[in-house]
């Protein structure tokens, strides 16, 4: 299978996982504080992580990651989700899943100036609709829940998460099981912890397991989803492809009964619809050239980039991790801002 269309696949995996979350976050988070949700979220996500185990393939983390690790906590694990807690209880489920489409406007940016990976008339063109269609249904609530303090707070959810994205994208490269974990235990614990001296009281058993699920497959299973995915298309791309998420929220809050929000929330949407369009179709093949390298990560033998070492015995569709080096190389073939391809070109 093409790359791409690999990392497309993943992306969009991610976001199914991630986005029918929202609207169940909502119901499950009625009366219950802000940090505990978000405790109680990335509690699930970490447990799911440790349950399934470290992989054998996957290279491992270690101490050097950790102040990289520290900073993707506190703006995935803690920032996030206590900012989405707050602005949902101010807010309809609908517009508040569409509004999770800035995530994409905000990664994109991000992963234009601080990774510099290119950005052509498209995706451009896609980040200035979505962002319209987010200010259409933040800035004009159509029912008398939604307010534009929730409308804001969620949309800062949004660039905290993509902060969390753009600094993640070094962790693509190592075990997604393992940053999961120490992501959501790192968030986790910070959220509970504050939720105990703010004295948010224990929620009763349902709403905390349906939070707990949510968690576990909602963002724990998204997140390794989103990492792999990340690895293949890098930050920008990834984002992009990630901004069908709020859709899906959408669907499942007006199937829970939500209230569509009137004309500017289908008028928001429908300006969404088109930009994460032209993510979708946007493309990128060109003649390039692979200097010499040498590192470590997960790679196969049939991917057109890893033919120049052989393993006795090994079939070369099987990921494996360990040290390797290319020699120079140029060709042409469909590519994203994986670890091979960071020439931003």
């Amino acid at each position: 299978m093409n790359p791409i269309t690999t990392g497309v696949l993943l992306a969009l995996a991610a976001a199914a996982s991630f986005g029918v979350t929202t609207p169940l976050i909502q119901r499950f988070g009625q009366g219950v504080g802000p940090f505990t949700v978000a405790g109680l979220l990335y509690a699930g996500a970490s447990g799911l992580a440790f349950a399934l185990g470290p992989s054998r393939s996957e290279a491992p983390l270690s101490r050097a990651q950790l102040p990289r690790l520290l900073l993707v906590a506190l703006f995935g694990a803690f920032v996030a989700p206590v900012l989405l807690a707050i602005g949902l209880k101010a807010t309809s489920g609908t517009s508040a899943s569409l509004l999770l489409n800035l995530e994409a406007v905000f990664t994109v940016i991000l992963g234009a100036v601080v990774h510099r990976e290119p950005v052509g008339r498209r995706v451009a063109a896609a980040v200035v609709v979505i962002a319209l269609g987010g200010a259409v249904v933040g800035f004009s609530p159509g029912d008398g829940r939604a307010t534009v303090l929730g409308g804001l707070l969620v949309a800062g959810a949004t660039l905290s998460w993509a902060l969390d994205n753009t600094l993640s994208r070094p962790l693509s490269e190592l075990d997604p099981g393992q940053v999961v974990a120490a992501k959501g235990a790192l968030g986790a614990l910070a959220a509970l912890g504050v939720a105990a001296a703010l004295r948010e009281g224990v929620p009763r058993a349902g709403p905390s397991v349906g939070l707990l699920v949510c968690g576990a497959l909602g963002y724990g299973g998204s997140l390794r989803l989103y990492l792999r995915a990340q690895r293949i298309l890098g930050a920008a791309r990834t984002g992009s492809v990630f901004a069908v998420a709020p859709f899906l929220g959408a669907v499942v809050a007006l199937l829970l009964g939500e209230p569509l929000g009137g004309w500017s929330t289908a008028a928001g949407g429908v300006l969404m619809a088109i930009g994460v369009f032209l993510h979708l179709t946007e493309a990128h093949e060109h003649l390039h050239a692979h200097e010499a390298l040498r590192h470590s990560h997960p790679h196969r033998h049939d991917d057109g980039h890893h033919d120049d070492h052989v393993h006795e015995g090994l079939p070369p569709d099987e990921v494996h991790t360990h040290p390797h080096g290319h020699a120079p190389r140029s060709h042409s073939h469909a590519h994203g801002e994986d670890l091979h391809h960071r020439h931003h070109g």
